[in-house]
């Protein structure tokens, strides 16, 4: 009798183990991910990156994000700064008038790259709707699965576009995440992390960039096609020269 009644105690304390996961809210699992993905330091380091060619930098003054992407051509070195209320764009230190498309265009091209280098930390933006749908596998392993949406106001250019978010259910750190978007007729991208590494204690990851093999696929069904061999490769999401810095 006693294999069968330790038996049961172990059964007992893993579905107790489990449902105490399954019943953390959406805010703790994406607070929690921030935590061991670099906490308070995404607010006071400096972070950054070469990607494809262009530097990009970022870091938080007085609660105001600073982000920077520089182009460097033949003569010319293209800076564009893109602060909480606007773009300005500089041609060797020398700031130049942009048109509002064009720094509204500009502006929304830096912060898409700053926004996926600094995952999970722009979770917790005020334009965040963050929403729990439960439990997901992916390759055997068991994820907290998230839909996140957008307020109009401070969501950006494309605060209609839908995300969801894999977080591993015991180390909650982001693994996978997809998205649908609207522009250029709309469809869907799958990003798979790999290349984990930490810089002086913030996270960083590159990813697989996917699509679905076929249209009219569902957001939510997305990860199952990943696993299905349903999704082809598009491209491949690189950070170089990484440097965090006070």
């Amino acid at each position: 009798m006693k294999p069968v009644f330790f038996g049961l105690i172990l059964v007992f304390t893993l579905s107790c183990k489990q449902q105490a996961k399954t019943q953390l809210t959406a805010q703790e699992i994406v607070d929690k991910s921030i935590e061991i993905s670099g906490g308070q330091l995404y607010k006071t380091q400096r972070t950054s990156f070469k990607f494809r060619g262009r530097k990009y930098s970022s870091q938080i003054d007085n609660g105001k994000k600073l982000l920077e992407r520089i182009t460097f051509l033949d003569s010319v070195t293209i800076k564009d700064v893109k602060t909480n209320s606007d773009l300005k764009r500089y041609f060797n230190d020398s700031l130049v008038s942009l048109p509002d498309t064009l720094a509204f265009k500009y502006a929304n091209s830096v912060n898409s790259v700053h926004y996926f280098a600094r995952l999970p930390y722009g979770l917790n933006d005020k334009a965040v709707h963050k929403e729990l749908l439960g439990t997901e596998a992916i390759k055997g392993v068991p994820y907290f699965k998230l839909k996140v949406t957008f307020d109009q106001e401070g969501g950006g250019k494309d605060f209609d576009d839908t995300y969801i978010y894999w977080f591993n259910t015991e180390t909650f750190k982001v693994d996978y995440l997809a998205y649908d978007y609207h522009t250029d007729g709309g469809g869907q991208r799958f990003r798979e992390a790999y290349n984990e590494r930490f810089v002086e204690g913030i996270r960083f990851v590159d990813y697989n960039n996917l699509k679905p093999k076929t249209k009219g696929t569902s957001l939510l069904e997305i990860g199952k096609m990943f696993e299905k061999d349903g999704l082809e490769l598009l491209s491949k999401i690189e950070l170089v020269d990484i440097e965090v810095t006070p």
